[in-house]
């Protein structure tokens, strides 16, 4: 008997040394067909790239406060203080204390609220991804802006929207354009994605009449609008506009996704969202599938600096950093570049677009950027805000992340390399 399991065993042996040998093999075809509408960032995988160079870089292209403008100390000693409760798992909707710090911060700006139309989420993106989650089935029309923000577009194709580009001018959306673009799609949309106030990457803030409209539109159309509002707080000049959920209160068509990754610090990844209580508990069900709770640790942060009442210090601080910021930049490109340029003027938030025309007209800013990553600038091309792979003449550049001095060498740097490649160019007709 020893004989026969001895002798059975070795052709069994041998075939299990040749399956684990066989180099593995992956078939495409057994891919979720979402698969093919996963877009990576340009934004985020700068932040990569940025990190690998070893020469000096202005840089104009992440979209973030820098850690001078972080308050880094407060919450070393927050988190540093014993509180009970602050390790474990939490509540999905996200902890009360924190939801109630949201309640009071929203009405000392004027928005009424209340717990049971909040859900902490992990960042603004994990509030996107829930909205789209909740309203987009494989083909459903989604309207963005265009340029717009490149994870938002991102988000909706992992949905397997079609996404609907809209223009912008210098009033934020042209809501007026929505309803023919909606009747060559063929159909009506199912969400509307639009980032109000001070847009990523424009800079441009949606007038009050286009709002209004926009509301009378997604009621006619029985839509929703993904209001994406980073830096609604972060006005520095000019009057504010009505908010959608003022201009029309409770309505059940807005879904608010709001962050604080802008105002305190990216890296603590706290959003919530605003939405109507029907929805609310749908979204509250979709995140303990994504991360069960949002970072207890870094709500209790949050939530003990809100209620030291030091964050509206902290913004109006921001507000006088980045005005002198935009008016550094605005200044330095207007002496550099005169009318080779165009550029907006935001009365808030982070960015600047320019569009490049006069002796740097046709110049394709994806074809610039290793030239003036060379030079020691970075800034992100026009057709990362798009999904049409338009905007290839423009760019964004970002001047909250950089002080007056060095933005006025990365204007020059910028300039540098423009001159260089367009003399490159005119050399090759």
């Amino acid at each position: 008997m020893r004989d026969l399991q001895q002798h059975s065993a070795r052709p069994h042996q041998t075939r299990l040394r040749e399956v684990t040998m066989t180099t593995p093999t992956i078939s495409t075809t057994r891919l979720a067909s979402r698969a093919s509408e996963l877009k990576g960032s340009v934004i985020d995988a700068s932040t990569a790239l940025l990190a690998s160079q070893t020469h000096d870089i202005v840089r104009f292209a992440m979209g973030a406060p820098n850690d001078e403008l972080i308050p880094t100390e407060d919450f070393g000693r927050i988190l540093g203080t014993a509180a009970e409760g602050r390790f474990g798992y939490g509540a999905s909707e996200g902890e009360a204390d924190l939801v109630d710090q949201i309640v009071r911060y929203q009405a000392s700006r004027g928005i009424e609220t209340s717990p049971e139309r909040i859900v902490v989420t992990t960042g603004g993106m994990q509030g996107l991804d829930i909205a789209f989650k909740m309203l987009v089935d494989p083909g459903d029309g989604v309207i963005v802006e265009c340029p717009t923000y490149t994870n938002g577009i991102g988000t909706a194709l992992s949905y397997q929207a079609s996404v609907i580009e809209a223009p912008m001018d210098e009033n934020g959306l042209v809501v007026e354009a929505l309803p023919d673009l909606v009747e060559n799609f063929g159909k009506t949309p199912k969400a509307i994605y639009t980032i109000p106030n001070f847009q990523n990457p424009s800079g441009t803030t949606m007038s009050r009449e286009r709002r209004e409209l926009l509301l009378e539109l997604a009621e006619k159309w029985d839509a929703y609008i993904v209001d994406d509002d980073p830096y609604g707080a972060l006005r520095f000049e000019g009057d504010e506009v009505p908010g959608f959920l003022e201009l029309s209160p409770g309505n059940p068509r807005v879904i608010q996704v709001r962050t604080f990754s802008k105002t305190l610090a990216p890296g603590l990844r706290v959003g919530w969202m605003e939405l109507d209580p029907s929805l609310r508990d749908i979204a509250v069900n979709a995140k303990p599938a994504m991360d069960t709770c949002t970072s207890v640790p870094m709500q209790k942060v949050v939530s003990d600096y809100l209620a030291e009442g030091k964050l509206d210090e902290h913004i109006d601080w921001l507000r006088s950093i980045y005005r002198e910021r935009k008016e550094a930049m605005t200044q330095a490109l207007a002496e550099r570049f005169g009318d080779d340029i165009l550029s907006t003027d935001p009365d808030g938030g982070f960015f600047l677009w320019i569009d490049l025309q006069g002796k740097y007209s046709g110049i394709d800013t994806e074809e610039l950027f290793p030239l003036a990553l060379r030079h020691g600038v970075a800034y992100i091309p026009g057709p990362a805000f798009t999904d049409s792979g338009s905007q290839r003449h423009s760019l964004r550049l970002c001047f909250a992340t950089s002080s007056p001095e060095r933005i006025r060498e990365g204007v020059e740097r910028l300039g540098t390399a423009l001159d260089e490649f367009a003399e490159q160019r005119r050399g090759t007709l």
